[in-house]
């Protein structure tokens, strides 16, 4: 891939790249829904604290940035089925944002 990437100058272009996380809703407190009265003093940091809701997030990134994501339905299970339709999703992303890519079936 090195002598590749050396050699071709539009080789790293054309890396389609994905990862995926958990993403967890916070509730952020802050410092004015904090204090009750203006007698009280403020606390010394916004408190926040983490939901049990979560959401996994599967990305796809290129050099120009995101290419599509996508979040995990409730309930789905991550399995094969899943990950041939996220792959399906990610190629109509890339045959509409990468027409270049996609004419040249690089």
């Amino acid at each position: 891939m090195i002598s590749k990437a050396e050699s071709d100058s539009t080789f790293i272009k054309r890396i389609i790249t994905g990862d995926e996380t958990w993403i967890y809703e916070y509730d952020t407190q802050s410092r004015h829904q904090a204090r009750k009265t203006s007698n009280e003093p403020r606390p010394k940091k916004p408190r926040r604290f983490q939901s049990k809701k979560k959401a996994m997030l599967t990305v796809f990134m290129n050099y120009n940035g995101i290419v599509h994501h996508e979040f995990l339905p409730e309930g789905q299970t991550v399995n094969n089925e899943y990950y041939l339709g996220v792959m399906r999703c990610l190629r109509e992303a890339v045959r509409q944002k990468r027409k270049d890519l996609w004419a040249n079936n690089s």
